[in-house]
C-alpha cells in the first residue's frame, strides 16, 4: 500500500479529510473509491454475484450480500456457511462498496465457499462509538428475520461468523461480548467463532512495536492517535474500554463465550504497530480459558491482505480451514 501523503506531515489529509481552521473537518469525496454490486461488466465471469439491501432508511445503513455463484447455479442441498463481515477504515472511513472490501469479500466467499454479509456501518467523528457497535448488533436482527431468498434458501444459519478487519475486527470483539448474553434473541442465527483480521486497538502507553514502527508509512501511531480521537466518545482517552480490550477485562463475558463454545481466530502480521497490542490481545483470550487460533506471518503491514492478492489467498486458506471444521 502506498499513498503520496506522508502520514506523519498531514495525517487529516491522508485520512481523506481537510482540517479547517475552525477545527471542524471536510471530508475529501471519493477518498476511497466505490464500486456498484458485481463490478465486473460480463456476468459470465462473475464467480460471485452481489446485490445490496437496505438495513435501516433512517440511518442510511445497509448490507452487500455476497453468493457464490457456482452455489447459486448449483442442485446441491447442502447449505454454507454465513460470514457477517465488518470494514476497517479506523472508524472514520471506508464503505462496504469500497473497491478493496468488495474485492477481499470476493476472494473470501468464492474460496470458502460461503455467503457473506458485509454490513455498511456509521462512521465517525459524525457518529462516535458506539454507533457502530449499534449497527452491527442492529444488522444481525435484521438478517435474522429478513426474507431475502439468497439468506434462507443457501446460508445454513447454525453455522454464522462474526469478521472483521482492522476497525472491523474491534468492532466484532465489542459485539461478541453483547451478542453472547442474548443468543437466543438472535435464532436461528447461531454464532460459531469471531475472526479478527488485523483488529485495531489501542491505548495510551506506545507498545515496543508501536515505537519499533513509528515510522510506518500505512499506519503510524500518530494516524491511528487521529482515528481515535475522532471516534471515541468525546472527552474520553485511549484507555477507554472501546479501545484498549486489556482495560476493565469482562471475565464473567468472556466465560459465557467459552461456554457456548465459540472460536476465536486472530490474525496478524510482525510489519503492523499494532501487532503487539493483537498478541497481547489473543493471549489475554487464551488465558481466560477460550480457544483461540492465532496466525501471525512475518512482514506485511497492516490489513495488508486487502491489498496484497497473494497474501489473500494464503489468509483465506486459513480462513476455510476454520470455517469449514466447525
Amino acid at each position: 500500500m502506498s499513498s503520496p501523503i506522508d502520514p506523519h506531515v498531514d495525517p487529516y489529509s491522508y485520512l481523506g479529510m481537510i482540517r479547517n481552521p475552525d477545527g471542524s473537518l471536510t471530508r475529501i469525496p471519493e477518498f476511497l473509491p466505490g464500486t456498484p454490486p458485481s463490478y465486473n461488466p460480463d456476468p459470465n465471469h462473475v464467480p460471485v454475484l452481489t446485490k445490496d439491501i437496505i438495513i435501516n432508511e433512517e440511518k442510511t445503513t445497509w448490507a452487500r450480500l455476497y453468493l457464490p455463484k457456482t452455489k447459486s447455479n448449483s442442485n446441491l442441498t447442502q447449505k454454507l456457511p454465513l460470514i457477517i463481515y465488518y470494514h476497517g477504515g479506523g472508524f472514520i472511513l471506508g464503505r462496504a462498496a469500497s473497491l478493496m472490501f468488495q474485492k477481499f469479500c470476493f476472494q473470501i466467499a468464492s474460496r470458502i465457499p460461503a455467503v457473506i454479509v458485509s454490513v455498511e456501518y456509521r462512521l465517525a467523528p459524525e457518529h462516535r462509538l458506539p454507533a457502530a457497535y449499534d449497527d452491527g448488533m442492529e444488522a444481525l436482527h435484521w438478517m435474522r428475520t429478513i426474507n431475502d431468498e439468497w439468506l434462507t434458501k443457501y446460508v445454513d444459519f447454525s453455522k454464522c461468523f462474526l469478521m472483521g478487519s482492522s476497525a472491523g475486527g474491534n468492532i466484532v470483539y465489542h459485539m461478541g461480548l453483547r451478542v453472547v448474553a442474548c443468543v437466543d434473541d438472535l435464532l436461528p442465527l447461531k454464532i460459531q467463532g469471531l475472526i479478527f483480521h488485523h483488529p485495531f486497538f489501542g491505548g495510551i502507553q506506545r507498545t515496543l512495536s508501536e515505537v519499533r514502527l513509528s515510522n510506518n508509512k500505512v499506519l503510524p501511531p500518530l494516524v491511528a492517535d487521529v482515528m481515535w480521537d475522532l471516534s471515541l466518545p468525546v472527552g474520553v482517552d485511549r484507555d477507554h474500554e472501546y479501545c484498549n480490550p486489556m482495560v476493565g477485562i469482562k471475565s464473567e463475558i468472556l466465560m459465557n463465550v467459552k461456554d457456548h463454545g465459540w472460536r476465536l481466530l486472530v490474525t496478524g502480521c510482525s510489519g503492523d504497530p499494532l501487532v503487539d497490542r493483537q498478541i497481547e490481545f489473543m493471549r489475554m483470550l487464551k488465558e481466560k480459558g477460550l480457544e483461540v487460533i492465532g496466525e501471525f506471518c512475518d512482514g506485511g503491514f497492516h490489513g495488508c491482505e486487502l491489498f496484497d492478492e497473494s497474501k489473500a489467498e494464503i489468509l483465506c486458506d486459513v480462513l476455510k480451514n476454520f470455517v469449514l471444521s466447525m
